[in-house]
């Protein structure tokens, strides 16, 4: 499986989220999907995860890209002899990091717009989504899987 192909296409389905998102939703601001629990809400994020770091992209576009390539090039170097969870949360996790980037680097902010009313959550997008899947699943690998099941056949 090239993981490098599963990165372009997320990153791609992102990025044309985001591009709807700025053409429809940002004139209008909100559009509930199930009233008072589910909108999606155009918003305009220059932090990182909760909006911590405000107005940091510097800071935040050096953090992300060195973190990135860092991960990329472990994925070359293991992608033969490592596990498949391992893999996949690594291939999670650059995918959310470069849709988040490429919005830092092109727009000086990140669009968000998935939001959950209901219980008052932080205001996302589909870049997020993949980071904390991804990270998870690295959780989980790292904490608990057993290596001896998950260890991709050689």
């Amino acid at each position: 499986m090239n993981y490098f192909i599963i990165i372009a296409l997320l990153v791609a389905i992102d990025q044309v989220f985001k591009y709807l998102v700025e053409s429809y939703l940002k004139p209008i601001g909100t559009f509930p999907i199930i009233k008072d629990v589910f909108h999606l809400t155009y918003g305009q994020n220059t932090g990182a995860a909760f909006s911590i770091l405000q107005g940091k992209q510097a800071f935040l576009i050096t953090v992300t890209s060195i973190v990135t390539i860092a991960l990329i090039v472990y994925l070359i170097k293991n992608y033969k002899t490592q596990n498949y969870l391992l893999l996949i949360s690594l291939t999670l996790v650059i995918s959310g990091a470069l849709g988040n980037l490429i919005d830092r680097v092109r727009l000086n902010y990140v669009v968000d717009f998935l939001d959950f009313t209901l219980i008052n959550y932080p205001i996302f997008n589909t870049a997020d989504i993949f980071v904390v899947s991804g990270t998870t699943l690295l959780a989980y690998f790292m904490l608990l899987a057993s290596p001896n099941n998950s260890q991709k056949e050689g």
